[in-house]
């Protein structure tokens, strides 16, 4: 019995199961398969209109949560329970832009006091974002390892963190849990 023999996975007298083709079909069905165009330029205009409906596949599945067709970053079991997991709670860190966009207006104001408060109201806005993504993340490492302890979740916490650095009407892809709801 040689190495050949034990990978073969049926009797090689055995019938395949299904009739062979003519030879009509066969050739038809290998120059479908071979629809490459032959000039450059051709080609160049079909691989823009595969990239094109391949964006717009991924773009309806960000909108939409379908999993089939989302990026690499955002497949996988891992990566929807941390989008859940953001998505339920309440953050900080998902008002940063507008506080900041507040800040920085008190802080053109010349009037130094009000320079004084904007810049403590920075201070104070980093500091609770910092105490508040700690905290987020060691509950959220500790809910991947009880939920997922044999999988990979390499670049799960910080693709949380990120998230919950957008607005939640800006998220892609868009929330499935509502704020209160554990995933």
């Amino acid at each position: 019995m040689t190495a050949a023999d034990s990978q073969q996975t049926r009797d090689p007298q055995a019938p395949k199961g299904r009739p062979t083709p003519k030879r009509s079909e066969a050739q038809s069905q290998r120059r479908r398969a071979a629809t490459q165009p032959r000039d450059r330029k051709a080609a160049m205009k079909q691989a823009r209109e595969t990239r094109r409906t391949e964006l717009a596949r991924q773009r309806e599945a960000l909108a939409n949560g379908d999993e089939r067709y989302l990026p690499a970053r955002d497949k996988g079991p891992v990566r929807r329970f941390v989008r859940d997991f953001v998505d339920s709670r309440f953050c900080i860190a998902e008002f940063f832009l507008p506080m900041a966009v507040i800040i920085l207006v008190l802080s053109m104001i010349r009037v130094g006091q009000l320079q004084t408060i904007s810049l403590l109201l920075w201070l104070g806005v980093i500091v609770m974002i910092i105490i508040d993504s700690v905290g987020l993340s060691i509950r959220m490492k500790k809910q991947l390892n009880e939920r997922f302890p044999n999988e990979s979740k390499r670049g799960a916490v910080a693709y949380g963190l990120m998230r919950t650095l957008q607005m939640r009407r800006l998220r892609l892809p868009k929330p499935q849990v509502k704020r209160g709801e554990r995933p």
